[in-house]
């Protein structure tokens, strides 16, 4: 597998546009100025690409770029320290390389750094002789490999003011904090983040309006915003609609966020509540020169996430809610490696049992994440979050190929169990999903109707056309399909009675309100009834009690699952749960 943080590297670099570029002087005179520091003939700026060293400035050398492999500059680049080496001939690691071939016999090299931590290559210096470096040079060396950096920065920098709002950026913004790191260390200080609008108001916007609808939101939050904030005042565009100030110095926090609130209510008006509509205000409080910027940064933008949530829309950073978030971040950045190590996900079964005569027919597989360091990971807390990104269909393949598999292994030992598996609204968004359940049921084997695929009323009514259409291929094909958390969701009946399900599975919250009162037991007896007349098969989740479990019965419901019967268990567990039960009765 590639390593992430290489290829994070060279984006980094050919996000700067220098390799394969024409010599500049600026770089030039910087070379020639190490040369002649350490009285040496040959000297680089070198940066490392996926299999060379390019220079993009050179002195002595009259070739362009040399090989990655064993060149001194590689490693430079990839620890983004400094490396001396007295004699490359004296070096096991070098004394094979092409610069050693070529009659070089000291290197020294600085690294050249981005902001954000990842190495360009190197500003070297190479001679013909073996040597030493003292730490004067060495320290004069970083120095000019630094200034290498701000002469790529600059020659980068018609990044510094946002062309579209006239104000300065992100990098100018983190900039200026690390300079107050400078200029004021210690001295307490409040970041301020104001976002225009959530994303999908955002979505919504350009659906309808194109572009254009984000360039005006843009334009008028900046008039807004300048017009309240006064021109005295350093505002930033740091994101799309996003945008952020430091307080006054020593403001008292409590006085100030409560002065925001009104700030953002002069924005709504200065703006005509034309597009700032849902604005939020996020506060960073942070030391200078002890706090990093990007984490200004983003502590500002996590404050201002959480004051969707308040009223009026405005929050101060909390390290406790932010926790939940990194945590959150953590899972799911850690998610796409489990899917590919053993060991980490696993499916655990729980039994469906006909309530008539406590069969077990039927189980549903549920995915089980044990995290190498943090535990056991609670599906409720990961999947919300797994199912909103690209890792939706690798997740679901994964369950699918697993499930399969033990499906068509208790077929071929003779067990006709039907296994129940749930799919994401992002899985019927795919146009091929249809096809790749079969080619799975084909891989391991297993008969079309022993694969139950359960969906959510709010899935299918994500995109209603394209739901139906994967549900109904997947009809034709044999799958049994189930609409899970029936009366949870917003489907009206005129698309539920096209979907081409047929089981529904009552959501646990209406069975577990069943003890209430006679309320609760029409609406469920009510729901049994209606699904009964439409043509499907009812199952009740999330039966707890005997009671339930007869109540249930007594209203004709056909099928029930949940703890009464049994929990979810691991596969030995669950394959002795059936051995016990003779797959006939249901635990008592």
């Amino acid at each position: 597998m590639p390593d992430p943080n290489e290829d994070a590297r060279l984006d980094a670099l050919r996000k700067l546009n220098l390799l394969d570029t024409p010599p500049s002087e600026s770089f030039d005179r910087i070379t020639r100025m190490a040369s002649q520091i350490f009285g040496l003939p040959i000297s680089a700026v070198s940066l490392t690409d996926r299999d060379r060293q390019w220079f993009k400035s050179r002195v002595g050398v009259e070739h362009t770029s040399i090989p990655r492999e064993k060149a001194p500059c590689a490693q430079v680049a990839e620890s983004a320290e400094m490396v001396v080496i007295p004699d490359l001939l004296a070096d096991s690691g070098y004394a094979g390389s092409v610069l050693a071939g070529q009659g070089v016999r000291f290197y020294a090299g600085a690294p050249l750094v981005t902001r954000d931590g990842y190495g360009l290559g190197a500003l070297c210096v190479l001679g013909t002789e073996p040597r030493g470096a003292s730490a004067a040079e060495m320290a004069a060396l970083n120095d000019l490999a630094k200034m290498v950096m701000s002469q790529i920065e600059l020659q980068h920098a018609l990044g510094r003011i946002d062309p579209l709002s006239g104000l300065p950026n992100r990098t100018q913004f983190l900039d200026d904090i690390d300079d107050l790191g400078r200029d004021e260390p210690g001295r307490c200080r409040l970041a301020v983040l104001v976002d225009l609008a959530r994303p999908e108001q955002l979505s919504d916007g350009v659906r309808v309006m194109g572009s254009r609808f984000l360039d005006d939101m843009v334009q008028e939050g900046t008039r807004a915003l300048r017009a309240v904030l006064g021109a005295e005042r350093t505002l930033y565009h740091v994101a799309a609609t996003q945008f952020a100030f430091l307080a006054l110095r020593d403001v008292d926090q409590q006085t100030y966020v409560a002065m925001l609130a009104s700030i953002l209510e002069q924005v709504r008006e200065a703006s005509n509540v034309r597009f700032v509509m849902s604005a939020t205000i996020g506060v960073a409080p942070f030391l200078a020169g002890e706090t990093s910027s990007r984490d200004v940064l983003r502590t500002a933008h996590s404050a201002a996430l959480e004051a969707r949530a308040s009223d009026p829309p405005v929050s101060v950073y909390s390290p406790q809610k932010d926790g939940v978030h990194r945590r959150q971040f953590r899972l799911l950045n850690d998610f796409g490696a489990a899917l590919y190590e053993p060991g980490q996900l696993r499916l655990v079964f729980q039994p469906r049992v006909d309530l008539a005569t406590r069969a077990c027919i039927g189980a549903e597989a549920l995915l089980r994440w044990s995290h190498p360091t943090l535990g056991e990971v609670s599906p409720g807390e990961f999947i919300p979050i797994v199912e909103q990104t690209s890792l939706a269909r690798p997740i679901t393949a994964w369950v699918l190929g697993a499930g399969l598999k033990q499906l068509g292994a208790w077929w071929a030992a003779g067990l006709r169990l039907q296994l129940s598996i749930n799919v994401s609204a992002a899985n019927l968004e795919e146009k091929d999903f249809a096809v790749r359940v079969q080619q799975y049921l084909l891989e391991h084997r297993v008969p079309a109707e022993m694969l139950e695929l359960e969906v959510t009323e709010s899935a299918v009514m994500d995109n209603p056309a394209q739901a139906i259409g994967q549900l109904e291929a997947l009809e034709v094909a044999g799958v049994r399909l189930a609409i899970d958390d029936f009366g949870t969701g917003y489907s009206s009946l005129a698309y539920l009675q096209r979907l081409p399900a047929e089981v529904v599975k009552i959501d646990q919250s209406f069975v577990r309100d069943l003890a209430l009162g006679e309320r609760e037991q029409t609406l469920v007896r009510s729901m049994i009834s209606l699904s009964h007349d439409l043509g499907y098969r009812v199952v009740a989740e999330g039966i707890e009690t005997g009671a339930a479990a007869e109540m249930l019965s007594a209203m004709k419901c056909d099928e029930g699952q949940g703890y009464f019967f049994a929990r979810p268990m691991e596969l030995p567990d669950f394959e002795r749960w059936l051995g016990q039960h003779g797959m006939m009765k249901a635990a008592a």
